[in-house]
Protein backbone atom coordinates (compact mmCIF):
# COMPACT_ATOMS: atom_id res chain seq x y z
CA UNK A 1 0.00 0.00 0.00
CA UNK A 2 1.40 3.35 -0.99
CA UNK A 3 1.31 6.42 1.22
CA UNK A 4 -1.11 8.28 -1.19
CA UNK A 5 -3.51 5.23 -0.38
CA UNK A 6 -3.10 4.84 3.74
CA UNK A 7 -4.13 8.86 3.21
CA UNK A 8 -7.20 8.55 1.18
CA UNK A 9 -10.25 8.84 3.40
CA UNK A 10 -12.58 5.69 3.48
CA UNK A 11 -15.98 5.62 4.87
CA UNK A 12 -16.77 2.34 6.72
CA UNK A 13 -20.94 2.95 6.38
CA UNK A 14 -20.50 3.90 2.48
CA UNK A 15 -18.62 1.20 1.80
CA UNK A 16 -20.90 -1.38 3.39
CA UNK A 17 -23.76 0.16 1.47
CA UNK A 18 -21.26 -0.11 -1.69
CA UNK A 19 -20.59 -3.82 -1.28
CA UNK A 20 -24.37 -4.62 -0.11
CA UNK A 21 -25.58 -2.63 -3.36
CA UNK A 22 -22.73 -4.55 -6.05
CA UNK A 23 -23.83 -8.04 -4.32
CA UNK A 24 -27.76 -7.13 -5.23
CA UNK A 25 -26.72 -6.31 -8.42
CA UNK A 26 -25.24 -9.30 -9.31
CA UNK A 27 -28.27 -11.20 -7.21
CA UNK A 28 -30.40 -8.99 -10.21
CA UNK A 29 -28.66 -10.20 -13.11
CA UNK A 30 -29.94 -13.63 -12.92
CA UNK A 31 -26.45 -15.48 -13.10
CA UNK A 32 -27.13 -17.75 -9.33
CA UNK A 33 -23.78 -18.87 -9.62
CA UNK A 34 -22.16 -15.57 -9.69
CA UNK A 35 -23.93 -14.13 -7.01
CA UNK A 36 -22.82 -16.90 -5.05
CA UNK A 37 -19.13 -17.20 -5.43
CA UNK A 38 -19.46 -13.12 -4.94
CA UNK A 39 -20.66 -13.64 -1.29
CA UNK A 40 -18.67 -16.41 -0.64
CA UNK A 41 -15.71 -14.11 -2.30
CA UNK A 42 -16.95 -11.22 0.22
CA UNK A 43 -17.19 -13.53 2.86
CA UNK A 44 -13.61 -14.97 2.72
CA UNK A 45 -11.90 -11.20 2.46
CA UNK A 46 -14.13 -10.62 5.41
CA UNK A 47 -12.67 -14.08 7.40
CA UNK A 48 -9.00 -13.34 6.38
CA UNK A 49 -8.77 -9.41 7.31
CA UNK A 50 -10.79 -10.17 10.41
CA UNK A 51 -7.69 -12.82 11.20
CA UNK A 52 -5.36 -10.34 10.79
CA UNK A 53 -7.33 -7.91 13.10
CA UNK A 54 -8.07 -10.13 15.44
CA UNK A 55 -3.81 -10.78 15.17
CA UNK A 56 -2.76 -7.02 15.43
CA UNK A 57 -5.19 -6.19 18.53
CA UNK A 58 -3.56 -8.83 20.23
CA UNK A 59 -0.08 -8.12 19.33
CA UNK A 60 -0.41 -4.30 19.94
CA UNK A 61 -2.41 -5.07 23.18
CA UNK A 62 0.24 -6.72 24.54
CA UNK A 63 3.01 -4.47 23.90
CA UNK A 64 3.52 -2.65 27.57
CA UNK A 65 1.86 1.12 26.97
CA UNK A 66 0.60 -0.38 23.93
CA UNK A 67 -1.25 1.91 21.14
CA UNK A 68 -4.08 -0.08 21.23
CA UNK A 69 -6.00 2.97 22.64
CA UNK A 70 -5.23 5.39 20.07
CA UNK A 71 -6.17 2.73 17.51
CA UNK A 72 -9.84 2.15 19.62
CA UNK A 73 -10.79 6.05 19.00
CA UNK A 74 -9.56 5.99 15.23
CA UNK A 75 -13.42 5.71 13.51
CA UNK A 76 -12.33 3.21 10.42
CA UNK A 77 -10.11 0.92 12.89
CA UNK A 78 -13.13 0.56 15.30
CA UNK A 79 -15.23 0.27 12.73
CA UNK A 80 -13.52 -2.85 11.27
CA UNK A 81 -13.08 -4.27 14.83
CA UNK A 82 -16.89 -3.87 15.71
CA UNK A 83 -17.52 -5.03 12.05
CA UNK A 84 -15.53 -8.61 12.95
CA UNK A 85 -16.83 -8.25 16.34
CA UNK A 86 -13.27 -8.10 17.87
CA UNK A 87 -13.52 -4.57 19.52
CA UNK A 88 -12.61 -4.70 22.96
CA UNK A 89 -15.06 -1.84 24.66
CA UNK A 90 -18.83 -2.87 25.66
CA UNK A 91 -21.23 -1.00 23.57
CA UNK A 92 -21.56 1.58 26.39
CA UNK A 93 -18.05 2.38 26.23
CA UNK A 94 -18.74 2.53 22.62
CA UNK A 95 -21.55 4.73 23.10
CA UNK A 96 -19.84 7.36 25.07
CA UNK A 97 -16.91 7.07 22.29
CA UNK A 98 -19.05 8.47 19.57
CA UNK A 99 -20.44 10.70 21.78
CA UNK A 100 -17.10 12.29 22.85
CA UNK A 101 -16.33 12.28 19.04
CA UNK A 102 -19.03 15.70 18.51
CA UNK A 103 -18.65 16.94 22.45
CA UNK A 104 -19.15 20.40 20.91
CA UNK A 105 -23.25 19.15 20.95
CA UNK A 106 -23.23 18.45 24.33
CA UNK A 107 -24.71 14.78 23.88
CA UNK A 108 -25.82 12.43 27.07
CA UNK A 109 -26.83 8.87 27.10
CA UNK A 110 -30.76 8.60 28.44
CA UNK A 111 -31.29 5.30 27.54
CA UNK A 112 -30.77 2.40 24.60
CA UNK A 113 -33.73 -0.14 23.67
CA UNK A 114 -32.41 -3.14 22.25
CA UNK A 115 -34.68 -4.45 21.02
CA UNK A 116 -35.27 -1.58 18.48
CA UNK A 117 -31.74 -0.03 18.53
CA UNK A 118 -32.53 3.46 19.43
CA UNK A 119 -30.50 5.19 21.69
CA UNK A 120 -32.20 8.15 23.24
CA UNK A 121 -30.07 11.27 24.10
CA UNK A 122 -30.17 14.39 25.80
CA UNK A 123 -28.63 17.42 24.18
CA UNK A 124 -28.07 20.86 26.16
CA UNK A 125 -29.37 23.99 25.15
CA UNK A 126 -26.72 26.65 24.92
CA UNK A 127 -26.79 30.27 24.25
CA UNK A 128 -29.76 30.96 26.73
CA UNK A 129 -32.19 27.88 25.38
CA UNK A 130 -33.16 30.09 22.64
CA UNK A 131 -34.96 26.42 21.10
CA UNK A 132 -33.64 26.73 17.62
CA UNK A 133 -33.52 23.63 15.40
CA UNK A 134 -29.96 22.88 16.45
CA UNK A 135 -31.11 19.15 17.85
CA UNK A 136 -31.28 18.14 13.90
CA UNK A 137 -27.21 18.89 13.56
CA UNK A 138 -26.91 17.03 16.47
CA UNK A 139 -28.86 14.14 15.62
CA UNK A 140 -26.73 13.58 12.16
CA UNK A 141 -23.52 14.48 14.25
CA UNK A 142 -24.17 11.68 16.69
CA UNK A 143 -25.67 9.12 13.34
CA UNK A 144 -22.56 9.49 11.93
CA UNK A 145 -20.12 8.76 14.66
CA UNK A 146 -22.87 5.93 15.90
CA UNK A 147 -22.15 4.13 12.70
CA UNK A 148 -18.44 3.50 12.72
CA UNK A 149 -18.53 2.91 17.35
CA UNK A 150 -21.51 1.31 17.68
CA UNK A 151 -23.85 0.20 14.72
CA UNK A 152 -26.14 -1.45 17.03
CA UNK A 153 -27.96 1.50 16.85
CA UNK A 154 -30.14 2.04 14.44
CA UNK A 155 -32.12 4.90 15.38
CA UNK A 156 -31.03 8.13 17.73
CA UNK A 157 -33.36 10.08 19.55
CA UNK A 158 -32.38 13.82 20.98
CA UNK A 159 -34.31 15.32 23.69
CA UNK A 160 -32.96 19.22 24.24
CA UNK A 161 -32.28 19.62 28.09
CA UNK A 162 -32.63 23.52 28.92
CA UNK A 163 -29.42 24.66 29.57
CA UNK A 164 -30.51 26.45 33.65
CA UNK A 165 -33.74 28.40 34.69
CA UNK A 166 -35.77 30.25 32.32
CA UNK A 167 -34.59 33.86 31.69
CA UNK A 168 -37.10 36.45 33.34
CA UNK A 169 -38.01 39.59 30.94
CA UNK A 170 -37.40 42.33 33.64
CA UNK A 171 -38.52 45.69 31.94
CA UNK A 172 -39.90 49.09 33.05
CA UNK A 173 -42.42 49.48 36.33
CA UNK A 174 -45.50 50.59 35.06
CA UNK A 175 -46.62 54.38 34.70
CA UNK A 176 -47.70 55.44 38.34
CA UNK A 177 -45.86 52.70 40.21
CA UNK A 178 -43.03 53.03 42.58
Amino acid sequence: MSAATAATPVNAEQTGRRVEEVLERLTASGDPAAAAAAEELVRSLMDFYGAGLARILHLLSAAPGGPAARLLGDELVASLLVLHDLHPEDRDARIARALDSVREHALEMVDFDEGSGTLSLRAQESGGGCGCGSGADARQAAEAALACFAPEVRAVDVRTAPAGPPLLQIGAAPKGAR
